[in-house]
């Protein structure tokens, strides 16, 4: 067996074991009779504890709170709304990309060089940088090649926005501090919060 199709299984088992201990954190939490912080098919299990708001992949219940902001080429500006670090594991990013440009935006700088990853207009290049531990961060993935982050990112016309959220493994509890990191776009220093 190569060493790359040792790797892409080890990671596959890492993603895989990584979901299910996931799941069994958030049907733990469930207890509350409102279906609060349950995965409801709608939106990923990201958190032990999802918030009313719907968690990633949706504004943050605060979207007016600015951590972080980067902006790019074309008018292209990405908001950074929350960071947190839940009790599986892993860190949520969450924020909004806006298009204040001329023309339509494609996400495809922003994805992974993977080439088994499936969606081609994600922000699945995103990273997690400890710049103190030096160690960088990639978004997880799932066994079937997508990424844990926003995907079908595209066709975003001009004067249009859309929230944006991407999944990492947790950096060391001291550690509260890292850079989010867009391919094309400079980076964000960011506060991780539990």
């Amino acid at each position: 067996m190569s060493i790359r199709r040792t790797t892409k299984a080890a990671r596959g088992a890492v993603a895989m074991a990584s979901a299910v201990g996931l799941a069994l954190v958030v049907a733990g939490c469930g207890g509350g009779g409102d279906g609060g912080g349950q995965a409801d098919g709608k939106h990923p299990p990201s958190r032990s504890a999802t918030p009313k708001d719907g968690g990633p992949g949706t504004p943050a219940a605060d979207s007016s709170k600015v951590i972080g902001e980067m902006k790019g080429a074309d008018g292209i500006v990405v908001t950074l709304n929350s960071v947190v670090r839940d009790s599986g594991g892993f860190v949520t990013v969450s924020g909004t990309v806006a298009n204040h440009g001329t023309r339509a935006f494609n996400a495809i700088d922003w994805r992974s060089n993977e080439t088994e990853l499936r969606s081609r207009s994600s922000i699945s290049g995103a990273t997690l940088v400890d710049k103190a531990g030096k160690k960088r961060y990639l978004v997880l993935r799932d066994t079937n090649g997508e990424c844990l982050c926003t995907t079908g990112l595209s066709g975003l016309m001009p004067g249009a926005s859309r929230p944006i959220f991407a999944q990492f493994p947790a950096p060391p509890a001291k550690v509260t501090e890292v850079d989010f990191q867009l391919p094309t776009m400079p980076p964000a220093s960011v506060q991780i919060t539990d």
